[in-house]
């Protein structure tokens, strides 16, 4: 599984365990309300876990794409014809400011990263 679909998951568990703590707090059932509290921490706890593995991952590939040694900002009309770009440029990787990766790298245009200059 990959880390969106588990913490996807997780997300949907709290928020059921939510519901069923708000239930037991009508009912003033307290030993299900212990139950339900550590079972929150529990869930907050691992999804604090898989988003600091996802920012990691992301950290990696920022790197990785940082790392080669051309890069510039892409025109509108090569974005207008991306497919065309990526076959005329080997190894082009485009990376756009409003994507997980782009927010990590601190991308405020579109921008492509390529080993040779294109």
């Amino acid at each position: 599984m990959n880390l969106k679909q588990e913490l996807q998951q997780l997300n949907d568990k709290l928020d059921q365990y939510r519901r069923k703590l708000a239930a037991a707090e009508q009912r003033g059932d307290g030993p299900i309300i212990a139950q339900f509290q550590r079972e929150i921490a529990a869930v907050n706890k691992r999804i604090a876990a898989v988003k600091g593995q996802q920012s990691r991952q992301l950290g990696k590939q920022g790197q990785g794409i940082r790392d080669l040694p051309f890069s510039r900002e892409l025109t509108k009309a090569e974005q207008a014809d991306m497919g065309k770009l990526k076959k005329s440029v080997k190894g082009l990787v485009v990376v756009h400011p409003m994507t997980a990766l782009g927010r990590e790298m601190g991308i405020t245009v579109v921008t492509g990263f390529a080993p040779k200059a294109f």
